[in-house]
């Protein structure tokens, strides 16, 4: 087993500001845990950008190697639940927070936070799903856990052109539920949304009402929900009886203003979404469901492959706010 391997390292400047180096690390470096994996690929999200640019509510230490997802081959295993060369993924949990991630050759983590690669799952369409795509089939599940199902009404998906976004409505067109899709990019990015089964698409501003009216028009049954704030809060007033939304994200602010009216009235439910800290049992049977009768139809076209020496520039797109499309990072091939 090689003693050394290539990482992007995070560390932090005298004067606070951070350094991203494609550079070698020591196995020796890495946490002392059950399982150490050859990494295979991983996948940039939006948690390994902020990493990467010293967010401390993401990263408390430096130097660090960001990557919140992974899928490899088992090189060691202390805990004796798995063989060396078994494949497994790893999403969520610590990975690429505080313990170093899958933007390496290797990682260490506890056996319990490694999934088993469901047969007919290559390592590459795993990290094509990622923690975007568990996010998504979370959410889904947690629609269907409330009586929403297909038939029911509109479900409205805002962020739709991001990574949680753009498999949510994928998955929920797959299943046959009818798809509002929102997004502050229509003009260049309205035919990936229809290639992605959206049955409507929306402004940002189309779906924000400015009248801060508790209650609204009933326009969707359901929602899921990337953007927070404002939109959040037109979100809430304008689901109709029954609904609920499931709440991912904060682009757009982690306050919301509303009432108790649109819970009261129409008996709706706020979800919240911690994808990160699921069980290993739930997300078993969420990659079954991905592999299979939620699989988008278009899932082949919806990434794009980087290596590991090039993703600097792709953390530095995202940190930018440019649009780079879902990037899988081939690390086995990054030399």
């Amino acid at each position: 087993m090689e003693k050394s391997f290539k990482a992007l390292l995070i560390t932090e400047n005298p004067d606070g500001t951070f350094k991203r180096a494609i550079t070698s690390r020591n196995i020796s470096d890495l946490p002392s845990n059950d399982v150490l994996i050859k990494v295979h690929y991983s996948a940039l999200n939006y948690k390994d950008a902020l990493s990467s640019d010293g967010h401390k509510g993401i990263t408390r230490h430096y130097p660090h190697t960001p990557g919140v997802d992974a899928s490899g081959e088992v090189a060691s295993d202390k805990s004796g639940v798995f063989n060396i060369g078994d494949r497994v993924i790893v999403t969520g949990y610590d990975l690429g927070m505080n313990t170093s991630g899958g933007m390496a050759e290797y990682i260490s983590v506890p056996a319990n936070w490694c999934v088993p690669l469901p047969k007919g799952l290559t390592l590459k369409d795993a990290m094509i799903y990622g923690t975007h795509g568990i996010t998504a089939a979370i959410c889904v599940r947690e629609l269907m856990g409330v009586g929403i199902t297909p038939g029911k009404g509109k479900i409205l998906v805002t962020g739709a052109t991001g990574g949680v976004g753009s498999f949510s409505v994928g998955v929920l067109s797959k299943l046959g539920y009818d798809v509002v899709a929102s997004t502050g990019k229509i003009e260049t990015h309205s035919e990936y949304l229809k290639s992605l089964g959206a049955d409507e698409i929306l402004t940002r501003e189309d779906v924000i009402d400015g009248s801060s009216r508790p209650l609204l028009s009933a326009r969707w049954t359901g929602a899921i929900d990337n953007v927070g704030g404002k939109t959040l809060s037109s979100i809430i007033a304008a689901t109709g009886s029954g609904g609920a939304a499931c709440v991912v994200g904060l682009v757009e602010g982690d306050r919301i203003e509303t009432s108790v009216y649109p819970f009261l009235l129409r008996g709706i439910k706020l979800i919240g979404i911690d994808s990160a800290e699921r069980p290993i049992e739930l997300k078993k049977e969420l990659w079954e469901h991905l592999l299979s009768e939620w699989k988008p139809d278009c899932f082949e076209n919806m990434s794009r492959i980087v290596s590991l020496d090039n993703i600097i520039p792709e953390i530095e797109k995202m940190l930018g706010g440019g649009e780079g499309g879902k990037v899988v990072v081939d690390i086995l091939n990054s030399h």
